[in-house]
Parts: C-alpha cells; structure tokens; sequence
C-alpha cells in the first residue's frame, strides 16, 4: 500500500473555491428575496397560486373543453383561427373608419349583392347546420 500525501491538486482548490462563491451568491440572493417579500405578498401569491390550481383542475376536468382544445391543435383549425383573428381585424378598422350604415332596402341590397357577404352567411348557415346535427346527435346518445 502507497502512503500518498494527502494533498490538493491546484485545480481541486480553485473548483471548492467557485462552488462556495456560487453557494453565498445563492444564499446572498435567496436572503434579498426573503427581505423582499411581505407578508402580504406571499398571502397574495398563495392565494393566486390555490386559484391557480383549482382553475386548472376544472378546466381538465371539463371534457368539452379538453375536446375543443384537441380539435384546435389540428392544422385546418389553425389556419381558420388565423383567418377569423384577420378578419376581425379588419372588421374592426372598417367599422372605426367607415360612416354607420343609411339603412333600408337599397343598402340592404347592396350588402346581399356583396360576394363577401354571401360568403359570410354561408359559413354561418354551414356551422349552424353542422352544430344543429351535432346538438341533436348528443341528445340522442343521452349525452
């Protein structure tokens, strides 16, 4: 058996003495925080965080909503919320910049004539169809 002295190595020395640096500079850190946070604010945090939670566990509870959230991450929904975010948009600037409507028969038609407008209350008649086959296959199913 060698009897080798039990010495440190130049680099095992510097690589304890970054470690303890990093140690205080944590603990340093971790003190600031606890200085700086009130009662108050962590009632505040613990209460958000339980609301958190709880918010959390109804939502995944909620199957709706958990199948909405699976329908929404396929490519097509995507591209169609894209769109509808566009259009509100741009909904939105017309009616801010564009004077109200006159009213009556003429402006009535004009707006049935517009191929944006018949495009419009075909998507609307296209979703009603398919939520009024839906609802009612629900019921069916006792659901």
């Amino acid at each position: 058996m060698s009897t080798a002295p039990l010495t440190e190595s130049p680099t095992q020395t510097a690589v304890s003495e970054r470690d303890l640096e990093r140690i205080a500079e944590m603990a340093t850190l971790f003190a600031a925080a606890q200085d700086a946070l009130t009662d108050d604010m962590v009632s505040r945090l613990a209460g958000s965080f339980s609301e958190g939670i709880t918010l959390l566990d109804r939502l995944t509870r909620n199957e709706g909503l958990i199948k909405l959230l699976h329908i929404l991450d396929k490519p097509e929904m995507q591209h169609l919320l894209i769109s509808l975010s566009h259009g509100l948009t741009k909904m939105s600037r017309e009616f801010a910049t564009t004077p109200p409507s006159t009213g009556g028969l003429v402006s009535l038609l004009k707006l049935a004539t517009d191929p944006g407008t018949q495009e419009g209350l075909r998507s609307l008649s296209l979703l009603g169809k398919y939520m009024d086959e839906s609802m009612r296959e629900l019921h069916r199913k006792g659901q």
